[in-house]
C-alpha cells in the first residue's frame, strides 16, 4: 500500500480524471478518495466543531507545580 497525493479533475458529468506516477502498474487498484473542498467556512460549520476562545497569554510567573498549587499539606 502507498499514499499518493495529487490533483484530480472532475468533469461536469462526474467523471474523475487523475494522473498517477509512472511506476504504478496498469490494472485494477483499490483506491480511497478524499475530497478536500478547501473552504474554511465549510469545516467550521460542521456539527461538533468546537469554538476556540483566546484568553491571551498566561501570567509570566504562573507555577503549576504541585507544591505551589497545594501548599505544604500536599493537597
Amino acid at each position: 500500500m502507498r499514499t499518493i497525493e495529487t490533483t484530480a479533475t472532475v468533469a461536469p458529468d462526474g467523471t474523475l480524471t487523475v494522473r498517477v506516477p509512472p511506476d504504478v502498474t496498469p490494472g485494477t487498484h483499490r483506491i480511497v478518495l478524499v475530497i478536500d473542498d478547501g473552504s474554511r467556512e465549510a469545516r467550521e460549520s460542521q456539527p461538533g466543531a468546537f469554538p476556540v476562545i483566546s484568553v491571551g497569554a498566561w501570567p509570566p510567573h504562573l507555577s503549576l507545580r504541585r507544591e505551589d498549587m497545594y501548599g505544604d499539606a500536599g493537597r
